[in-house]
């Protein structure tokens, strides 16, 4: 049995965030105070690593500012993120992109993660997508008829 002390933290997570892997271009809306006003401020970038768990998770966000590089380390469930808007998802193959330091230009560029078939958007909510989803309806009701000319 867990800690009833670790078990009280960690049930403090927020659960009202995206689902984002290292790869991902990602848009943070951090809230900023100046003086008694507070505004949000977004930070865009390539999520580069994720580390911790729980309620210590941390991700990092690598974006270039006038031809230099910037990178910013933000906790997961700090007040102060305001949402995360996941804008591409990056098709990598490790945990840390730690290789996009010494790259210049369209080498940062990373490679888009294609859709698999069950993750298009369906209109009928069985997974299918519309078009499949109309074609098997029109054969259904081809069986269907000729079923009931026999």
């Amino acid at each position: 049995m867990r800690n009833k002390y670790i078990a009280l933290v960690e049930g403090e997570k927020r659960g009202d965030l995206p689902d984002f892997q290292v790869g991902d271009t990602v848009d943070v809306h951090q809230r900023i105070l100046e003086g008694q006003k507070e505004r949000v401020q977004v930070y865009s970038g390539t999520v580069i690593a994720r580390r911790g768990e729980g309620v210590r998770e941390m991700f990092t966000v690598r974006r270039i500012v006038q031809g230099e590089g910037v990178e910013r380390i933000f906790p997961m469930n700090s007040p102060k993120i305001a949402k995360i808007e996941v804008k591409r998802s990056g098709g990598v193959r490790r945990a840390k992109l730690f290789y996009l330091r010494d790259r210049v230009g369209k080498a940062t560029r990373v490679k888009e993660k294609k859709q698999k078939l069950g993750e298009t958007a369906s209109v009928n909510g069985d997974g299918a997508p519309a078009a499949a989803s109309s074609k098997k309806g029109a054969r259904e009701k081809k069986a269907k008829t000729e079923a009931a000319a026999e």
